[in-house]
C-alpha cells in the first residue's frame, strides 16, 4: 500500500440531515433506505474535510422494532448507532459490518417519538458512487462543521 492510500483517515455518515426514503421490516431484517446519506471524509493531518452524498442501506438482521416504523420520506436529526461495545453518536462509520449487539435510536424531523430497533447483526450497504458536495475548510479556531475547539487539559 502506498502512502497516498493511507492518507484517508476516515469516512462516516453524518446522520444529521441525511435523508431516508423508507424503513422496511421483512422476516426480521430491517432496512433503512438512505436516499441521500451525507458523508464526511477526513484526511490524515488535516482539519479540512470534504462532504459527499451517497445512497445506501443500514441493515439490521434479527431485528426487533420497539417503536412504530415511520413512513418516509424522512430527514434524520440525529441519534445513536450501537455496535457491540461502541456507540456512534450522530454518525455511522464506513465501513460497518458487525455481529453481536446492534441497536439504533434515531430522531426524525417532525416526529416526536424516537425510532428504536435492535438486532444481532448490523451492516452498511452503500450503492452507486459518492457525489461530491463541498470542501470544508477549518475555521480560524482550527475547527470545521461548527465543532467546539478542544480544550487543553
Amino acid at each position: 500500500m502506498t502512502d497516498s492510500e493511507n492518507d484517508l483517515d476516515s469516512i462516516s455518515i453524518d446522520l444529521k440531515g441525511s435523508e431516508i426514503s423508507s424503513i422496511d421490516l421483512k422476516d426480521h431484517c430491517l432496512r433503512l433506505h438512505f436516499s441521500r446519506a451525507y458523508l464526511v471524509k477526513t484526511m490524515t493531518g488535516s482539519h479540512e474535510r470534504t462532504r459527499w452524498w451517497q445512497a445506501g442501506d443500514l441493515v439490521i438482521e434479527g431485528a426487533e422494532v420497539a417503536s412504530t416504523i415511520p413512513s418516509g420520506p424522512l430527514v434524520c436529526v440525529g441519534g445513536d448507532i450501537e455496535e457491540n461495545i461502541y456507540t456512534y453518536r450522530d454518525m455511522i462509520p464506513i465501513p460497518l459490518a458487525s455481529r453481536g449487539h446492534a441497536r439504533c435510536v434515531l430522531r426524525f424531523d417532525g416526529i416526536a417519538d424516537l425510532f428504536v430497533a435492535q438486532g444481532r447483526e448490523i451492516r452498511l450497504e452503500m450503492r452507486d458512487t459518492p457525489k461530491y458536495i463541498e470542501h470544508v475548510r477549518a475555521s480560524a479556531s482550527g475547527t470545521a462543521f461548527g465543532e467546539s475547539p478542544s480544550r487543553p487539559d
